[in-house]
């Protein structure tokens, strides 16, 4: 192979080499800037949306306003989400006569499959259906099932929770 050529391909190699490392390093310190700002910045007001139940009435978050939420973000096909459905109605029975609202939101589903699943499983709570996912868009939601927990201010209290009953229990107990 002529020189020239070995040259050039030797400094494309280098150059990819170095704009991959480079971009590596940077979504490292992206992560760390993350981390940084979820762990000290102040909590952010959860966005208000507005959907409709299976009966078609609108709800907006605004609407409970005053009472800790559980937004559970779900899909009728998510073998997680059917998994934790005993977990939900059993936390949403333990909080009868308390400031707290269980609302689960299905993602990207049409509300007469979720009537069906709903029916099937006989959820007690609240169920809204996000069609074109728009809401789920707003919350950053990028797998199911999501919890986030709003407190009585509208403030979002725990993103992606791995605990949401001791965050609401937290929260309850506050006042």
């Amino acid at each position: 192979m002529k020189p020239k050529i070995c040259l050039a391909i030797l400094a494309s190699v280098l150059f990819i080499f170095i704009a991959w490392n480079t971009s590596i390093s940077d979504v490292r310190a992206s992560d760390q800037d993350v981390q940084k700002i979820t762990t000290n910045q102040v909590a952010p007001l959860a966005p208000d949306f507005t959907l409709k139940d299976l009966s078609g009435k609108t709800k907006s978050l605004k609407d409970y306003r005053g009472k800790i939420v559980l937004l559970n973000f779900t899909t009728t096909w998510c073998p997680y989400c059917k998994k934790d459905i005993p977990n939900l109605k059993k936390l949403y029975t333990s909080m009868k006569g308390k400031d707290f609202e269980l609302i689960s939101i299905y993602v990207a589903e049409s509300p007469k499959k979720v009537a069906s699943f709903v029916e099937k499983y006989s959820l007690p709570y609240t169920i809204l259906v996000d069609s074109e996912a728009s809401v789920a868009r707003t919350y950053g939601i990028r797998g199911v099932p999501t919890k986030i927990v709003v407190a009585k201010s509208g403030l979002i209290s725990c993103w992606q929770c791995t605990s949401a009953e001791d965050k609401i229990d937290e929260l309850l107990k506050a006042k």
